[in-house]
């Protein structure tokens, strides 16, 4: 079992790196022993939400540096994992936008811890809704991005009803391929977890999680509370230093 202990001025917070995830684990190990991450800051912190650090940028930085796109020259493939959620305390990959990364490949050394918020009963079953809408308008329009070029010729020409039989067609497709995926939206698993401990749903799926704080989660939640200032970076520098805690 990997664990590393983040040292802050704050407090202590130790997180357990998963086995399911080894090119993360591995990659937050080597960083953590090299000293990449020492000096640098907790550069975003949104209450309720999370806290991010792990940019190289933001060491020795001005206050009004521009944090947030730094790292090492190289990013890492999404190990995305069913079970592996955004409930608070997680600790995951931080990414650039599906628009210029649609196989949702990790920054090589940002990452967050999550915080998020308790839902309750009915809030779940909205957001429960909300994600299988969500997951049936993405299907749908993976499938019009394989016929952009068909598309575009038929608009070109004109052809409304060629259209009309293409979305009914692409309609379809997209609900046989829900079907065959399962349920979906929010597991079992996911409503007890986020209505009891909390944490960030909408995010599941989305990057990759790949650790947990097991010590430590009441400096995750002042780290969270701290005041924060333009880009939402902390008005008073939260810098760490990580070591490995060897087994």
């Amino acid at each position: 079992m990997s664990k590393v202990k983040i040292q802050t001025s704050l407090g202590n917070i130790t997180v357990r790196l998963y086995d399911e995830t080894p090119l993360h684990r591995d990659n937050f190990l080597k960083l953590a022993k090299e000293g990449f991450y020492n000096g640098t800051l907790f550069h975003r912190v949104i209450k309720d939400f999370m806290i991010q650090g792990g940019d190289p940028d933001s060491r020795d930085c001005s206050p009004n540096a521009q944090l947030g796109v730094g790292g090492p020259d190289y990013t890492i493939p999404a190990e995305i994992v069913p079970g592996l959620i955004h409930k608070r305390g997680a600790l995951a990959a931080a990414r650039q936008g599906d628009e210029v990364n649609p196989e949702r490949r990790s920054s090589g050394s940002q990452f967050y811890i999550v915080w998020g918020q308790q839902y309750k009963q009915g809030q779940i079953s909205q957001l429960n809704k909300q994600l299988a809408m969500q997951a049936e308008q993405n299907t749908f329009n993976s499938l019009v991005a394989k016929h952009r070029n068909e598309i575009m010729q038929m608009r070109k020409n004109r052809d409304r009803d060629g259209l009309m039989a293409l979305q009914e067609e692409l309609v379809a497709e997209t609900h046989a391929l829900l079907t065959e995926q399962g349920p979906q939206g929010l597991s079992d698993l996911q409503k007890e977890i986020y209505t009891t401990i909390g944490g960030t749903p909408h995010l599941d799926g989305q990057y990759t999680v790949f650790g947990e704080v097991t010590e430590g989660l009441d400096v995750v939640e002042k780290i969270q509370n701290t005041a924060t200032g333009r880009a939402d970076r902390p008005k008073e520098d939260i810098s760490m230093t990580l070591c490995v805690i060897e087994d």
